[in-house]
């Protein structure tokens, strides 16, 4: 071959080495994109490198709307253009499988005047079919010349490429297909969870309590005074009538000896009118003033022995004194009636149940209750509800709650008034759906006042 014949055959081998370097880049940048709506910009734009055009759009199957079209960074879909032209598309969707051209002629009159307005003549329909067969995009490309079968088999090389980008940047976003065997392991798990939720369960709640005596003896004053001194120690076994307390009487003493200074005289003035009454009538009718002074004196003398017995508290029952501490009474004034302590049997106890108004539930008389003492929480103590209150109050603690009462249904000797624990109440059978979303449910209906 000449040199000549060289020359001539690379002239003529140039366009198609130019054509194939372009699709190969334009491949390798297309998989260098890195959003889908990168891809598309560079879809529309970018292939008029490869093949001549005038206007290029992209049709999703998926959303069936327009991706992009060229020239435009971004999309007016309630545009008249935008919305008709969806139309069309949706149409050839259905119609056109293949690559191919479309004609103006197959669209209604009013259609194929708003295509002369907006687009030029020939049409190119180009799906971007994946390796696995799968269509989520179509290009259409516009320009005024006609197709050409060269042309439109370089673009089905291209648009493998195209949909093998697009289909990888939406690989996280697709929905996964779900094996039937899976699907049939979620519905089974989706029902087991369904008949556990509706199992019947017994209601509970966990609440503060204390253990306290059982109707006690209260031990009060009988007379406003002092405290001089308290005769036994918190908890101490006693008997009855062991003195417990005593009051300061030294007050009392004072007025008791006033009173007997007064009763004397009266009682002198009395018998000394009384012999003078024999021979003077004056003292005889004066001997009825002088007798009454002496019996008001008596009485005052007598009521304030008494109260001077009184100051000293004895125990009206055989227990144990239940008070906090001795030091905190001694010197301390007390009304008439004011309680110091309590005379208890320590057998005879019962327990006493703070239960928040937040954590309520339906509860009845005769209700189980357990106790586990803050001594031993390994070993739980059965009771029986016996009281429950009507209306919550505000406890040390500055919460509300209702102050229940249970009795013990079997004896322990380690059981003493003044341990404390916490009780677990229980209360009707409901669903577990119910008594899960219990506290849900109220505090939604608390925001919404329903």
């Amino acid at each position: 071959m000449s040199p000549s014949d060289t020359s001539t055959g690379h002239t003529e081998q140039d366009p198609q080495l130019r054509l194939l370097s372009e699709l190969l880049q334009l491949q390798r940048r297309a998989r260098a994109r890195e959003t889908a709506d990168e891809l598309a910009f560079f879809i529309v734009n970018e292939t008029h490198s490869l093949v001549k055009y005038r206007q290029a759009l992209l049709w999703s199957h998926d959303q069936q709307r327009l991706q992009a079209v060229s020239g435009l960074a971004s999309l007016d879909h309630n545009a008249p253009f935008c919305s008709t032209f969806s139309r069309w598309c949706r149409q050839w969707q259905a119609e056109q499988h293949q690559s191919g051209t479309l004609r103006y002629q197959d669209l209604p009159a009013d259609d194929q005047a708003l295509w002369h307005e907006h687009l030029p003549e020939h049409l190119l329909w180009l799906p971007l079919r994946s390796a696995q067969g799968e269509t989520t995009l179509t290009l259409i490309l516009a320009r005024e010349t006609p197709w050409l079968a060269p042309e439109i088999l370089l673009l089905d090389t291209l648009a493998e490429p195209y949909a093998h980008a697009w289909s990888s940047l939406h690989k996280q976003r697709r929905p996964t297909p779900t094996h039937p065997k899976k699907r049939r392991i979620v519905l089974f798990s989706a029902a087991t969870l369904a008949l556990i939720m509706l199992i019947p369960v017994r209601q509970s709640v966990l609440a503060p309590a204390e253990i306290v005596a059982h109707q006690p003896v209260m031990v009060r004053a009988p007379v406003a005074g002092v405290v001089d001194d308290i005769l036994v120690r918190p908890n101490q076994p006693i008997r009855a009538n062991q003195p417990l307390a005593r009051l300061d009487a030294r007050e009392l003493e004072n007025r008791l000896e006033a009173a007997r200074q007064t009763f004397a005289t009266a009682d002198a003035q009395y018998r000394q009118a009384q012999q003078q009454a024999l021979f003077d009538a004056n003292s005889k009718a004066s001997l009825a003033v002088l007798q009454s002074r002496r019996e008001q004196a008596q009485s005052e003398r007598d009521f304030l022995q008494r109260q001077l017995e009184r100051m000293q508290l004895t125990s009206p029952r055989d227990g144990v004194a239940v008070f906090d501490d001795a030091s905190e009474w001694i010197g301390r004034s007390v009304a008439v009636g004011e309680r110091i302590m309590m005379v208890a049997d320590p057998k005879d106890v019962e327990l006493e149940i703070q239960l928040p108004a937040a954590d309520a539930i339906a509860l009845e008389t005769g209700a189980d209750v357990r106790l586990f003492l803050n001594v031993a929480p390994n070993a739980a103590q059965e009771a029986q509800l016996t009281q429950i209150g009507y209306r919550a109050a505000l406890t040390p603690d500055n919460v509300m709650a209702y102050r229940l009462r249970a009795r013990f249904t079997e004896d322990d000797v380690q059981r003493r008034v003044g341990l404390k624990g916490t009780a677990k109440l229980y209360g009707k059978r409901t669903l577990l759906v119910a008594y899960l979303l219990r506290k849900p449910l109220a505090t939604l209906r608390v925001w919404l006042g329903v």
